[in-house]
């Protein structure tokens, strides 16, 4: 089934919508295929690329969302795009998320890099906004170290 994904600024104003599939959909998340449409979004540690494929979770419960990101449509991973959002809206056919600017980048190897710490700062949130961020940020950490799914697939050096 066809999703529609929309990207919101903190403010709750769309940025852009893109479409996906539904591969599983749970009480408190939905995990969506989607293959990226844009020319090229260079990281400086990493590049994704037009037709890369996207395996995003999107959770009600939870302040990110995670992509898992795949070379093209193939088995090898360019690593997990993490934002630190609000909690997403669900529902049948679309999912909207509020970015907060803070990500967390984690590579194939598990080296996990926070990104976006200054235009996280700038945004005019509640303290506690701030303080939520910031333990979403960590829990993602944890995650890692622990080898959560979907951080299972991290290659050991």
């Amino acid at each position: 089934m066809t999703i529609t994904i929309e990207k919101r600024d903190h403010t709750g104003r769309s940025v852009f919508q893109y479409t996906g599939e539904i591969i599983q959909r749970e009480p408190t998340f939905v995990c969506i295929r989607a293959i990226f449409q844009r020319e090229i979004a260079d990281l400086g540690f990493v590049a994704f690329h037009r037709g890369d494929l996207f395996i995003e979770w999107f959770y009600n419960d939870r302040w990110y969302n995670i992509f898992q990101v795949h070379e093209g449509e193939s088995d090898r991973l360019r690593g997990w795009y993490c934002n630190i959002t609000r909690p997403a809206l669900l529902s049948d056919d679309h999912v909207a998320a509020d970015d907060l600017a803070l990500d967390v980048f984690v590579m194939p190897d598990g080296e996990t890099i926070l990104m976006d710490e200054d235009e996280f700062a700038a945004l005019n949130l509640h303290p506690d906004e701030q303080h939520i961020a910031l333990e979403a940020a960590e829990t993602l950490r944890r995650a890692v170290a622990n080898r959560e799914t979907p951080f299972d697939r991290i290659s050991l050096p």
